[in-house]
């Protein structure tokens, strides 16, 4: 099967992926890798906050956790269509779709790492007579960190595979796009280019996710 016109060698994809890359590959993963970083971002801004209060307050917690239990199992991707209605057919849609993803994640892991931490953190903290902000910033959020990192590692490649799935429609960067379009010209040795392109950027994105962890969880590996 190998080297035929549907399966192209491997060294044929490498050398061709190592040719592009400059000029045709590296535009689509920038843009991919775009939307990725900025719909965690946006995961991260809001879904934190609404862990920790979750976690924090037990009247929001009754209130909001049900909301995201219900909303939680549902596939994002059906959400789509109704976004690109909401927020056109740009970056927008396909950057919120992936938080939807993401956020989920985020708020669950955050208010159950809370839940976890035992009494004695809090004591500690009324006996240093800690104010609430310094509390959050000096014990909580070091102390859920790890399981933030964790739940960003477990969303990478959700994401991934939902970005190339939106970058589909009207999109005219993207190595979902890219992929795809590849294959729709029959020219398969990019296409194959392209999904190694697309490995290594699940690559780069978990590295990244190394140096936030050796930043913020530095005292893990003391």
């Amino acid at each position: 099967m190998l080297q035929s016109p549907v399966i192209p060698s491997p060294f044929a994809a490498v050398l061709n992926f190592i040719t592009i890359l400059p000029a045709v590959l590296l535009p689509h993963v920038l843009a991919s890798l775009a939307r990725i970083i900025a719909a965690a971002a946006f995961s991260l801004l809001l879904g934190l906050p609404l862990g920790l209060l979750t976690g924090m307050n037990n009247k929001a917690d009754r209130l909001i956790t049900p909301i995201v239990y219900i909303l939680y199992p549902i596939p994002k991707v059906a959400f789509l269509p109704v976004l690109m209605i909401l927020f056109g057919l740009g970056n927008a849609s396909k950057i919120i779709l992936i938080s939807i993803i993401v956020i989920f994640q985020i708020i669950v892991t955050t208010r159950d790492g809370v839940h976890e931490l035992g009494k004695e953190y809090f004591l500690s903290a009324e006996s240093l007579d800690m104010s609430r902000a310094q509390m959050y910033r000096h014990i909580i959020i070091p102390a859920i960190m790890p399981k933030i990192i964790t739940a960003l590692r477990l969303t990478v490649g959700t994401s991934i595979a939902v970005l190339f799935f939106s970058e589909n429609f009207a999109a005219r960067y993207g190595i979902g796009y890219f992929i795809m379009n590849s294959w729709v010209v029959v020219n398969y040795v990019e296409m194959f280019s392209g999904i190694l392109a697309l490995s290594i950027m699940g690559l780069l994105l978990f590295k990244i996710i190394d140096k936030l962890e050796s930043r913020f969880c530095a005292w893990m590996k003391v």
